[in-house]
């Protein structure tokens, strides 16, 4: 989608919205003026509070030729449809962001064939899952189990994929996303029943992982990228050293999870090249760590959604949809 619209951030931030119904009823009243919609997000907890599939992955390493990093990033859940939006904010920088559109009640049985289907896509602009802005600048989420932020710290409050949207619009750098972070109250959507961390890296090879502390009202915990390191790099467990754990802990994480394992592969493969990466192994660092029919004990079935990786010199993405690792789709900045 090449969404040309203008598009009010500041007008939604003053809204306090903090779920994926609100903002959808936000977004599609007003561009709809008023007809009903009906809209119902296929992302929601099971009958324990929680969703079972948390398989994604994010790191930055630098490029073993060229300048520049390559931030990659692997988003596990299930066959649903994806979405790559380009926008060229009038007040913002223009980006590439991709969306998974199951937020929005599409499926592969439902697409948005129709007029009426076709207008939930516009509320994709405000739900990144990853993406990048022309400075190079880049971002994604990354879901914790029983972790779902409720900052309230007297700032307007914003949702779980607002905030890269803003980060995406009006921040150059690590240090100017965690600045304006520090202006807003992070609030994830509680009806999906899992909370977030985010990684934030830019151009200049810094990168970041935003996480909350849930024993402290919700207050921000950042780990930064070591001096000198050439790579960094996030799963679906805390990272920070108040909760920082080498093995699943059913106290602060899903008991359940393949984070640990899929970590330790992706580390090893960033290890053994020194953090510096060509595409290809970008790619298929990636690519160690993807699923394809994960059956999980409560029968969901989990699949590697896509795997992206972007070029923060170039400004470029090379998505692979799916588990399609013979095909690769390139999206260009311009």
């Amino acid at each position: 989608m090449d969404f040309k619209a203008s598009y009010n951030l500041d007008d939604l931030i003053s809204k306090d919205i903090d779920s994926n119904a609100k903002l959808l009823e936000s977004v599609i009243g007003r561009i709809g003026k008023g007809i009903p919609f009906k809209i119902k997000s296929a992302q929601v907890a099971d009958e324990d509070g929680e969703m079972a599939t948390f398989n994604c992955t994010s790191f930055q390493a630098a490029k073993a030729y060229g300048e520049g990093f390559w931030y990659g990033r692997i988003y596990d859940y299930f066959k649903n449809p994806t979405m790559v939006t380009v926008s060229h904010p009038k007040k913002g920088y223009a980006s590439i962001a991709v969306s998974d559109m199951s937020h929005f009640g599409y499926s592969l049985d439902k697409l948005p064939d129709k007029f009426a289907a076709k207008v939930n896509c516009l509320a994709a602009i405000y739900a990144p899952v990853d993406g990048i802005n022309e400075k190079g600048l880049c971002t994604s989420i990354m879901a914790l189990p029983k972790q779902a932020a409720q900052q309230d710290l007297g700032n307007h409050k914003v949702g779980t994929s607002v905030i890269m949207r803003i980060w995406l619009d009006r921040c150059a750098t690590v240090q100017e996303a965690l600045d304006l972070l520090s202006t807003l109250d992070v609030c994830h959507d509680t009806a999906v029943g899992s909370g977030y961390h985010y990684m934030v890296a830019d151009a200049f090879g810094d990168c970041a992982v935003v996480e909350f502390d849930k024993e402290d009202g919700w207050k921000t915990m950042i780990v930064r990228k070591g001096e000198g390191e050439k790579s960094m790099l996030v799963t679906n467990h805390l990272l920070s050293e108040k909760y920082y754990t080498s093995e699943p802990n059913p106290a602060v994480d899903n008991p359940h999870s393949k984070s640990w394992w899929r970590y330790e592969t992706t580390g090893a493969y960033l290890a053994a090249h020194n953090g510096t990466l060509t595409l290809e192994q970008a790619q298929e660092c990636l690519a160690l760590v993807h699923w394809k029919d994960l059956v999980w004990e409560n029968g969901t079935v989990a699949d590697t959604q896509y795997s992206n990786v972007y070029d923060q010199y170039a400004i470029t993405l090379s998505l692979r949809n799916w588990n399609d690792y013979e095909t690769t789709k390139v999206f260009i900045l311009k």
